[in-house]
């Protein structure tokens, strides 16, 4: 399940400033999503906007939540933290955080960003250990990838059939390729109406955990924030799907269709 959480919270995260004069977001933005397995609300995620500072520089400092509840918590219970401190002016990140514990399996690390030389160390606190990889200016965490696509890659400027490509870092992996495929609009159903969205098909990789390489899709609101509405995959053994359950501090006017 541990690679299930990450992929939906990397989804959920789908935003990060830009030179642009346009941004998708602001500090005190907060989204939360339900995420479902099977017939059981599975548990929680959330995302919140907060400004901070970080070596004397003025950054945003996302931070985000998964939790695990009722029933599903007994048999597996999830209490993860990501946190990533990002550029306000054009997205890089400067730090990441990660704190896991889903069930026996559990992972503290940070990352820090050093753009001068070319490189980032992961300390890795649970193992006591420190591994250097080398960067460029277009590395992304798993954060801070999320924001920088809502600023960076507009889906009305894409055509059906596109990829979008990022370059992440946000364990001791290394480096690897995240890609993103555009499926067109789709209009939804959800609790706060229907709403006009951009499907995207992330791929993954097919085997244990999701049951093939297309497995998941991503819905985007069709406005000025982009947010995410809806996360489906079908794993390897049923299936799980994360709604958008609750919001506060959009920049933007969140569209509804009104019937």
């Amino acid at each position: 399940m541990k690679k299930v959480y990450i992929t939906l919270l990397l989804l959920a995260t789908f935003s990060a400033n830009s030179q642009n004069t346009h941004s998708a977001f602001k500090a005190g933005e907060w989204l939360r999503f339900r995420i479902h397995y099977g017939i059981f609300n599975a548990s929680y995620a959330t995302l919140q906007v907060k400004n901070d500072k970080i070596d004397n520089k003025s950054v945003y400092h996302v931070v985000g939540k998964g939790r695990t509840t009722g029933l599903a918590r007994v048999f597996f219970k999830v209490d993860d933290t990501y946190e990533s401190y990002f550029d306000k002016n054009n997205g890089k990140p400067y730090k990441f955080v990660r704190k896991v514990s889903e069930g026996s399996y559990t992972l503290d690390l940070d990352i820090d960003f050093d753009y001068k030389n070319k490189k980032a160390t992961l300390n890795d606190h649970k193992k006591d250990r420190k591994l250097d990889f080398s960067i460029d200016h277009k590395i992304q965490d798993l954060i801070s990838a999320f924001y920088y696509l809502r600023n960076n890659y507009k889906p009305e400027d894409l055509k059906k059939g596109e990829f979008v490509v990022l370059n992440l870092l946000y364990d001791d992996d290394g480096i690897f390729k995240f890609k993103l495929k555009y499926l067109g609009k789709e209009t939804l159903k959800t609790k706060y109406g229907k709403v006009e969205c951009h499907k995207f098909r992330p791929y993954v990789e097919s085997g244990r955990v999701f049951k093939e390489q297309e497995s998941l899709s991503l819905w985007v609101s069709n406005d000025d924030n982009r947010i995410p509405i809806r996360i489906k995959a079908d794993l390897a053994v049923g299936s799980i799907k994360a709604d958008l359950d609750g919001y506060a501090g959009l920049k933007h006017q969140f569209k509804i269709i009104m019937d």
